[in-house]
């Protein structure tokens, strides 16, 4: 549930930053690089830059790859991606000098390539040259880049492996292994996901435990085929394989627990050729824990619904409605600022719900028939349903409800919040809702236990201060008593700051915490996204104006 009220604004605060749409892995590989080693071939390296006000900006680096102009990296370089905005990206690849590390020098740079994130998400795989200085061509050098979006019903795994009994490739001492894991494809290619560090000297190494994101192991799909790489580590990159085999992180998961997990690390030569051949070593999969992280898109796609009620703001010092002046003034050829925020905010919350009724409440005005004041009344004068047709429905009850109330006060918004946790405690059947108090902080503190998020948008030019101390940007809001929210669940937005802004720039700021406040509360409760049921919806949430 989502509560917000709309109120007098105070002075203006900074805009709330871009919501992260999501994150985008980039896996990189290059061919044919340039050969700038005298002895030996290039030891590359790559460094990602992002341009951030017309600068160039280091973002992360790769691994080294000894002697190879034909690397794939095992790094894997997470940026975040903003549907709007342009977000320019430049790869540059080096050769590395041992101990010196990666330099700048026009002699180490084997090219570079530029895009944007869009491009490398629109297309999911680009592949292009590598160019030098000035324009010119490095070569027959390409880079590609893949592109994995980080679903939210992803999470990671941690995985530690060791190995037994491994083939000795190494004449006068035992053999380095590292192992690879690659991931199948549908298209039948191979993505490398993890490599090892080298464990020196030994042919039953432990190597060190390892994390994954699920997306990057198996693309979320338990059954897809993975295989596994033992290699004996060269220093000049021509690596010797001991052996391999194949597995699926549905096999994988048997090592939860106190369980174990082996395989033969076969050597398919060895298999043809030697009569008695068993294997080339033993792997084993000692260990595997699975962390889930869940989205705000899991939880709505799991059934989750948003009810959007909206409590406005009938105080006197809004002005009198029949005075041009008044911010509650209805002009037939322009909506007020109330109507922009309600319109801006309710037209995205409304594809969340289903049934497409919203609460429509009101506080500080007396209303008829006695003309006392109230600080919870439906603006349709319904008590006993207090739901509005759509986004229109609420429009029509507002400017219906004007001419027969009188503005007053003072601004009390408890009594709306108290209301409408009401609601959410009944919504998730619990007994947390007994919420019945005057004071705003302590209404808020416990709100911030059940499903619920307050919008409070200020119109006008008056102080408003005290709606920007329920935000709890500043810190964390306590009650009177000391008592601390248990979730930032208040978000204040100045409509002053949007007045020559579209409705889109209103309602992206105004909703931008939402998604985290949902994901907060679920986890909170230790309750995973469930599968889609269109008749019968996980559960609700709802969001007062």
């Amino acid at each position: 549930r989502a509560t917000a009220t709309m109120g007098e604004a105070p002075e203006p605060s900074p805009q709330a930053p871009l919501a992260v749409l999501s994150k985008v892995e980039l896996r990189v590989s290059c061919k044919h690089l340039l050969d700038r080693d005298t002895l030996n071939k290039s030891d590359p390296c790559v460094l990602l830059l992002m341009q951030s006000q017309g600068q160039w900006m280091e973002v992360d680096r790769s691994e080294v790859i000894k002697s190879n102009l034909n690397p794939v990296f095992a790094k894997i370089f997470t940026v975040d991606y903003y549907f709007e905005e342009v977000q320019k990206l430049r790869f540059e690849v080096y050769d590395s000098h041992g101990h010196a590390g990666v330099g700048t020098h026009d002699d180490d740079f084997l090219g570079g390539m530029e895009c944007t994130v869009g491009q490398i998400v629109a297309q999911k795989r680009v592949t292009k040259p590598l160019f030098l200085k000035y324009g010119k061509f490095a070569g027959k050098s390409t880079i590609t880049v893949i592109s994995e979006e980080i679903s939210g019903n992803n999470g990671y795994v941690e995985l530690a492996f060791r190995a037994k009994k491994l083939d000795d490739k190494d004449l006068f001492s035992k053999s380095d292994p590292f192992l690879e894991i690659y991931r199948i494809d549908d298209d039948r290619s191979e993505q490398l996901v993890y490599r090892t560090e080298v464990v020196k000297n030994n042919l039953s190494p432990i190597w060190e435990p390892f994390k994954v994101s699920l997306n990057s192991l198996c693309s979320c799909e338990e059954k897809r085929k993975l295989r596994c790489v033992v290699w004996d580590y060269d220093s000049r990159g021509k690596h010797d394989f001991i052996g391999e085999f194949f597995t699926t992180f549905e096999e994988m998961q048997k090592a939860m627990g106190e369980n174990k997990v082996q395989w033969d690390c076969m050597n398919p030569k060895y298999k043809i050729k030697k009569r008695n051949y068993k294997n080339s070593g033993v792997v084993v999969l000692l260990d595997l824990k699975i962390h889930r992280v869940y989205s705000f898109l899991d939880y709505i796609m799991g059934g989750c619904q948003i009810h959007f009620t909206v409590a406005i703001d009938f105080t006197a010092s809004n002005g009198d409605p029949r005075n041009s002046c008044s911010l509650h003034y209805i002009n037939p050829y322009q909506p007020n600022e109330y109507l922009k925020a309600l319109v801006a905010v309710g037209e995205i919350c409304q594809d969340y719900d289903s049934d497409k009724k919203f609460s429509a409440l009101g506080f500080g005005a007396r209303i008829p028939p006695k003309y006392e004041v109230s600080h919870d009344f439906a603006i349709n004068f319904n008590p006993d349903n207090d739901e509005c047709e759509g986004i229109q429905g609420i429009v029509e009850s507002y400017q219906s409800c004007l001419p027969k109330i009188q503005l007053y006060g003072p601004t009390n918004v408890a009594p709306i919040i108290s209301k409408v946790a009401r609601v959410a405690a009944d919504e998730e059947r619990t007994k947390e809702a007994s919420v019945h108090t005057r004071c705003p902080r302590l209404a808020i503190v416990r709100a911030s236990y059940l499903p619920m998020s307050i919008i409070i948008v200020g119109v006008g030019n008056a102080d408003f201060t005290d709606m920007q101390i329920l935000d709890g940007d500043d810190g964390i809001l306590r009650s009177p008593k000391g008592e601390p929210v248990l979730r930032d669940i208040v978000q204040f937005v100045p409509f002053r700051e949007f007045k020559n802004a579209s409705p889109t720039a209103l309602a992206k700021c105004v909703l931008a915490e939402v998604p985290k406040q949902v994901v907060e509360y679920y986890s909170y409760k230790a309750f995973p996204p469930r599968c889609p049921q269109p008749e019968t919806p996980d559960s609700n949430l709802s969001s007062p104006q």
